[in-house]
């Protein structure tokens, strides 16, 4: 891009606004809609594990998009991608909020999945361009700062609009902001684009795969067994397809180079369980909350902040400590907090106080912050500088990946676990939290 060594500091300053609120706003429709699912399973007469897929299709969508765009970003450059992915989130925002059915809005979610991978990919990928390589850092800390604090204040933004609006309002809301995107977007220089065609047979294969399994465990929550079996095998086989493909390709979106690092690999597994972990939690508790415990969506997202906000003040922290200890050591820790936490969670009383509520939140807050920051520089650093970009379009994979196969694993729960489905969602979480300690902590034998 350019062939400089980055933008002037005036060109930054515009484009990385943009990039903030592309970011910012893909941070927000992920965490803003999980308060909603209560209003929205009763708007549409709906069962919850149904509703479920409002949050599923667009973690899913966003997932498998993640690698196909990774590889249009070389072929048709940054500033088209990102422009093009931000223009499809806000027109599906539009979708979302006037969807007369629930089938409708799942499909709108999809489409604006899609449009969230392409803002993620592009907008990673924007920052270590426009920074001199001296200043690359600063560029991430205020990308860290975009996500976090949308994650943190969305279960408050969404409880405070639930006060006053109905639950359409939390897309429409996207609208405004995103048509201001070309005018800051466009200060960035022009692209220099590769001569590299898409995949279109990686770009099927991947989708069938991730689609298909996640879809096949969702499935089974609704008794329909025989199906569920046969979707999550011709998952399986496709993602065995996906894999041969790749080896196979000159140019594969699949890092096989970084995959043969052992420090790599574990760090992307520590990061699926953790995040499926996340999800688990962060899909289930408004329904813990407000069926069981009987808060108002208004009290369940002021409570809910507790958790983002904690991760949020705890990362900065994390950070520093990485300098002095191993990363799995203090991945393992906050891993563990987080297991500790969720389980603190299952043993609520029927009608607790919110301190009880609160400092339970905190401390999985505490603990998904410690992992956080170690577990990304691991990532991030295990291979050669030249693989920076694979290596980021792998942290997003694994990141997406555990949303999807946690949001997915909801709808199995809910669908199995009757009235006792959100309890049994946190002991899944507890599972996956667990399981990621021991991925982790094998790194420090690596």
């Amino acid at each position: 891009m350019g062939g400089v060594d980055g933008l002037t500091a005036a060109q930054r300053r515009w484009v990385m606004l943009c990039i903030l609120l592309g970011l910012g706003l893909s941070s927000l429709g992920s965490a803003i809609v999980n308060i909603a699912l209560p209003n929205i399973s009763r708007s549409f007469a709906t069962s919850d594990a149904a509703t479920v897929w409002v949050v599923n299709a667009y973690q899913l969508s966003a997932t498998v998009c993640l690698l196909p765009v990774a590889s249009l970003v070389e072929s048709l450059g940054l500033k088209r991608v990102y422009t093009a992915g931000l223009a499809i989130f806000v027109l599906a925002s539009l979708g979302c909020a006037f969807a007369p059915t629930l089938p409708m809005l799942v499909s709108a979610r999809l489409i604006q999945g899609a449009g969230a991978a392409g803002v993620s990919v592009a907008g990673m990928a924007f920052v270590r361009v426009i920074y001199p390589h001296h200043m690359v850092s600063k560029g991430f800390a205020l990308v860290a700062l975009a996500v976090a604090i949308p994650g943190a204040l969305g279960p408050t933004i969404a409880a405070a609009m639930l006060a006053v609006a109905k639950w359409p309002w939390l897309f429409l809301v996207n609208v405004p902001f995103g048509l201001t995107v070309p005018l800051f977007i466009a200060a960035a220089p022009p692209d220099v684009r590769v001569a590299r065609s898409l995949d279109l047979i990686g770009t099927a294969l991947n989708a069938l795969a991730f689609g298909l399994f996640v879809v096949g465990v969702g499935t089974l929550g609704t008794g329909n067994g025989r199906i569920a079996t046969g979707e999550i095998v011709a998952g399986l086989f496709c993602l065995s397809l996906f894999v041969r493909q790749q080896l196979r390709h000159p140019m594969p979106m699949l890092p096989f180079d970084l995959f043969r690092i052992p420090l790599f690999t574990l760090s992307v597994w520590t990061s699926v369980y953790s995040y499926a972990a996340q999800i688990l939690a962060y899909v289930s508790l408004p329904f813990l909350f407000e069926t069981r415990m009987h808060l108002s969506a208004v009290e369940t997202g002021f409570v809910l902040t507790t958790w983002p906000f904690m991760t949020a003040v705890t990362a900065p922290i994390a950070g520093r400590l990485t300098i002095r200890h191993p990363a799995s050591v203090i991945c393992s820790i906050g891993l563990a907090l987080l297991a500790v936490g969720l389980l603190l969670m299952v043993f609520l009383p029927t009608a607790p106080a919110r301190w009880d509520v609160v400092w339970r939140l905190a401390l999985c807050g505490i603990g998904f912050g410690l992992f956080q920051t170690p577990n990304n520089t691991a990532m991030m650093t295990a291979g050669p500088v030249g693989r920076s970009g694979a290596a980021s379009g792998m942290n997003a994979a694994a990141r997406y990946i555990g949303w999807s196969l946690g949001s997915a694993l909801v709808s199995l729960i809910f669908g199995l676990g009757g009235d006792q489905g959100a309890v049994f969602c946190l002991v899944a979480g507890m599972a996956f939290a667990l399981t990621g300690v021991a991925t982790s902590s094998a790194r420090r034998f690596r």
